[in-house]
Protein backbone atom coordinates (compact mmCIF):
# COMPACT_ATOMS: atom_id res chain seq x y z
CA UNK A 1 0.00 0.00 0.00
CA UNK A 2 1.35 3.79 -1.36
CA UNK A 3 1.73 5.65 2.35
CA UNK A 4 0.67 9.80 1.63
CA UNK A 5 1.18 11.92 4.09
CA UNK A 6 -1.78 14.10 4.86
CA UNK A 7 -0.72 18.14 4.90
CA UNK A 8 -3.39 19.54 5.76
CA UNK A 9 -4.09 21.48 2.56
CA UNK A 10 -7.52 22.97 1.05
CA UNK A 11 -7.24 19.54 -1.50
CA UNK A 12 -7.78 17.47 1.16
CA UNK A 13 -10.96 19.29 3.26
CA UNK A 14 -14.28 18.60 1.17
CA UNK A 15 -15.79 20.95 0.14
CA UNK A 16 -13.94 21.18 -2.69
CA UNK A 17 -14.17 23.90 -5.52
CA UNK A 18 -13.01 23.45 -8.85
CA UNK A 19 -11.76 26.67 -8.71
CA UNK A 20 -9.04 25.19 -6.74
CA UNK A 21 -7.63 22.61 -9.27
CA UNK A 22 -6.12 22.19 -12.64
CA UNK A 23 -7.77 19.35 -14.34
CA UNK A 24 -6.92 17.38 -17.38
CA UNK A 25 -8.99 14.35 -18.49
CA UNK A 26 -7.13 11.02 -18.47
CA UNK A 27 -9.66 9.17 -20.64
CA UNK A 28 -12.63 7.40 -20.27
CA UNK A 29 -12.58 3.75 -18.31
CA UNK A 30 -15.35 1.63 -20.03
CA UNK A 31 -14.65 -1.70 -17.98
CA UNK A 32 -18.16 -3.12 -16.89
CA UNK A 33 -19.95 -0.19 -19.04
CA UNK A 34 -18.74 1.82 -16.21
CA UNK A 35 -18.21 5.07 -18.62
CA UNK A 36 -16.27 6.52 -15.82
CA UNK A 37 -14.18 10.18 -16.01
CA UNK A 38 -10.58 9.39 -14.82
CA UNK A 39 -9.02 12.78 -14.94
CA UNK A 40 -5.99 14.10 -12.84
CA UNK A 41 -5.98 17.21 -10.75
CA UNK A 42 -3.28 19.71 -9.32
CA UNK A 43 -3.86 21.20 -6.61
CA UNK A 44 -3.04 25.36 -7.28
CA UNK A 45 -1.82 25.42 -3.84
CA UNK A 46 0.22 22.41 -2.78
CA UNK A 47 1.04 21.51 -6.25
CA UNK A 48 -0.27 17.47 -5.38
CA UNK A 49 -1.13 15.74 -8.11
CA UNK A 50 -4.88 13.86 -7.25
CA UNK A 51 -6.38 11.04 -9.85
CA UNK A 52 -10.30 11.38 -9.32
CA UNK A 53 -12.30 8.60 -10.97
CA UNK A 54 -16.15 9.55 -11.72
CA UNK A 55 -19.03 7.15 -12.42
CA UNK A 56 -22.78 7.62 -12.68
CA UNK A 57 -25.36 5.74 -14.27
CA UNK A 58 -27.77 7.92 -15.75
CA UNK A 59 -30.89 5.42 -15.57
CA UNK A 60 -30.63 5.25 -11.50
CA UNK A 61 -30.47 8.21 -9.76
CA UNK A 62 -28.51 9.30 -6.76
CA UNK A 63 -25.73 6.81 -8.41
CA UNK A 64 -22.97 9.48 -9.09
CA UNK A 65 -19.70 8.71 -6.72
CA UNK A 66 -16.18 10.22 -7.22
CA UNK A 67 -12.96 8.96 -6.10
CA UNK A 68 -9.63 10.90 -5.93
CA UNK A 69 -6.54 9.63 -4.65
CA UNK A 70 -2.73 11.51 -4.45
CA UNK A 71 -1.02 10.02 -7.61
CA UNK A 72 3.15 10.49 -8.12
CA UNK A 73 3.76 12.57 -11.76
CA UNK A 74 5.58 9.57 -12.58
CA UNK A 75 2.59 7.22 -11.56
CA UNK A 76 0.36 9.89 -13.03
CA UNK A 77 1.99 10.04 -16.56
CA UNK A 78 1.86 6.16 -17.45
CA UNK A 79 -2.24 6.06 -15.80
CA UNK A 80 -4.30 3.99 -18.21
CA UNK A 81 -8.14 4.88 -17.55
CA UNK A 82 -9.17 1.11 -16.90
CA UNK A 83 -5.83 1.00 -14.29
CA UNK A 84 -7.55 4.01 -12.02
CA UNK A 85 -9.47 1.82 -9.90
CA UNK A 86 -6.74 -0.85 -8.77
CA UNK A 87 -4.72 2.49 -8.53
CA UNK A 88 -7.21 3.62 -5.97
CA UNK A 89 -7.99 0.66 -3.96
CA UNK A 90 -4.08 0.33 -3.36
CA UNK A 91 -3.52 3.59 -1.86
CA UNK A 92 -3.34 4.53 1.88
CA UNK A 93 -6.34 6.26 1.82
CA UNK A 94 -8.40 8.37 -0.74
CA UNK A 95 -11.36 11.17 -0.59
CA UNK A 96 -14.74 9.62 -1.63
CA UNK A 97 -18.51 11.32 -2.61
CA UNK A 98 -21.37 11.79 -4.71
CA UNK A 99 -24.71 11.53 -4.64
CA UNK A 100 -24.76 7.52 -3.99
CA UNK A 101 -22.85 8.49 -0.78
CA UNK A 102 -25.05 11.67 -0.09
CA UNK A 103 -21.41 13.31 0.92
CA UNK A 104 -19.24 16.45 -0.59
CA UNK A 105 -16.52 14.03 0.54
CA UNK A 106 -15.20 11.37 3.44
CA UNK A 107 -11.71 9.64 3.89
CA UNK A 108 -11.67 6.39 3.17
CA UNK A 109 -9.15 3.16 2.15
CA UNK A 110 -9.73 -0.29 0.02
CA UNK A 111 -12.10 -1.63 -2.13
CA UNK A 112 -14.12 1.36 -4.61
CA UNK A 113 -17.73 0.73 -4.83
CA UNK A 114 -17.80 2.16 -8.98
CA UNK A 115 -20.25 -0.86 -10.32
CA UNK A 116 -24.42 -1.32 -10.01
Amino acid sequence: MNKVQKLGCICEKPEFHHTDYRESLIGIDKTNGRYADVSLLQCKLCQRIWIKYQVEFESFSKSGRWYRGIISKKEANAMAPENAVEYLENIDWYIYGGSYFESTGNFGQGKLNVDL
